[in-house]
């Protein structure tokens, strides 16, 4: 059942799309901050992938040191800010929280995060320091969490750094990618602005790096090149009727909401396909943009399901249906979408099975593909002796080097697609790998 109306200004698309994470007041912040019990050897610390010191910087804003717990933060996560409000800090720092086992709500570690990072970035304290010229170049491709990470630390390190980004603006997913009511464009690009003014890293955006010649222009000028482009389109499935009006991309959809909001138009009748959290996140801005009925469509059961718990139960919440164990075979209509026809799907011996005798059409106007994304391939093929796994994803070594010796990699090109704080932290290791690796061959 629909629980939202289609927005048609800009107040009302906020308004639909109201932040899940919003930003604490002062004693918010004071009072949440308060709470923490400062462990020992505290388990926040061990389950975030950047291991910033979580009690330190709740303790710094409590005694209203809010700089100090800022740079406690980016000290740890070039990213700091973004990653207060998108991580999943449910089954991370905050679920490791000790008030989990005391059936008490954990800190809220990311919006106190968010909090002291923002003050900080509004009131343009200066706490970085570039390192002292080395006289060396590092190129970066990609200013998705992963380059500017590694950009951020390079600077420290004293090394000049140019990313070259394919679009017209920084960030990657965080921008592209990341549904509204997670972080606005606006919070984004102003955490990047903020370390560019002052670490000086220089982004050269509508410049792709796609052929041999770009990247042989890079491996002359530059003494080490850094990888970090994130995923690319959304995966054809090579079903009938795929290439009809209506049918879309859940990455390409949520781009296309976060630069145009209420401008795009969403039809009555959705239906979603997929299990992960893109998935949840396609289906509730569905509903969120004023879907009569939004239908969201797994393969397998509930209990295998890719997405989060909570990233379920929030599209559910929006008005968002599910089906289970239905995969699609065909995409209906006559030109343009009119249904998605469906094969029962059931475990039989362990393993997965269609019964194409039980089939049935699920009625709607628009299909969102969220099924996955194709790796960066075409890119990697271009690089000499670039060794990729089977998943088309960068084989690197423990310093992010990767068989090419002049080439790093980290984020999205390693992993396949995880969080922005695993890329955050990736790209600052992989900026001190490549920092190791220019001293010794010096």
């Amino acid at each position: 059942m629909a629980e939202y109306k289609r927005p048609t200004t800009e107040a009302e698309f906020e308004k639909n799309f109201k932040q899940k994470k919003p930003l604490m007041n002062d004693t918010e912040a004071f009072y949440e901050a308060s709470r923490c019990l400062f462990c020992y050897d505290a388990p926040c610390i061990q389950a975030c992938p950047t291991s910033i010191d979580i009690p330190l910087f709740i303790k710094q804003i409590h005694t209203d040191n809010i700089t100090g717990a800022s740079k406690t933060i980016f000290d740890s996560n070039w990213l700091g800010n973004a990653c207060g409000v998108v991580c999943p800090t449910g089954v991370l720092c905050e679920g490791a929280c000790v008030y989990n086992h005391q059936s008490v709500p954990p800190i809220q570690i990311g919006r106190l995060q968010n909090y002291a990072t923002n003050k900080t970035i509004d009131a343009e304290k200066v706490i970085f320091k570039v390192g002292e010229s080395n006289g060396k170049k590092i190129a970066i491709i990609g200013a998705g969490p992963a380059g500017i990470a590694c950009a951020c630390e390079a600077r420290t390190l004293g090394y000049d750094v140019d990313i070259y980004e394919a679009k017209e603006k920084p960030s990657g997913l965080t921008v592209y990618g990341i549904a509204p009511y997670k972080i606005t464009n606006e919070e984004v690009l102003k955490e990047v602005a903020y370390l560019q003014n002052q670490l000086g890293f220089n982004i050269k955006y509508n410049n792709a790096i796609n052929s041999k010649v770009a990247l042989a222009n890079l491996e002359a000028n530059y003494d080490a090149i850094f990888i970090g482009v994130g995923l690319g389109a959304t995966r054809h499935l090579g079903l009938d009727g795929e290439d009809k009006k209506g049918v879309v991309g859940a990455v390409e959809f949520i781009e296309e909401l976060r630069m145009k909001h209420h401008e795009v138009i969403v039809p009555k009748k959705v239906v979603v396909i997929g299990g992960g959290n893109t998935a949840m996140d396609a289906a509730s801005e569905a509903a969120r943009m004023g879907a009569r009925k939004t239908v969201l469509a797994y393969r397998n059961s509930k209990e295998k399901m890719g997405a989060y718990k909570f990233e379920y139960d929030l599209a559910i919440s929006a008005g968002v249906d599910s089906l289970f164990n239905v995969t699609p075979i065909a995409i209906t209509g006559n030109g343009k979408v009119e249904g998605v026809k469906f094969a029962k799907t059931e475990m039989v011996e362990g393993k997965l099975k269609t019964n194409m005798n039980n089939t049935f059409i699920v009625q709607c106007d628009m299909v969102i593909k969220a099924t996955g994304q194709a790796k960066q391939g075409h890119l990697y093929d271009l690089i000499d002796n670039l060794d990729i796994d089977a998943k088309t994803r960068i084989k690197t070594n423990d310093e992010f080097q990767t068989s090419n010796s002049k080439y790093f990699a980290g984020g999205d090109a390693i992993n396949g697609g995880a969080e922005v704080v695993n890329a955050a932290y990736d790209g600052k290791m992989a900026a001190q790998g490549i920092h190791n690796w220019l001293t010794k061959n010096n």
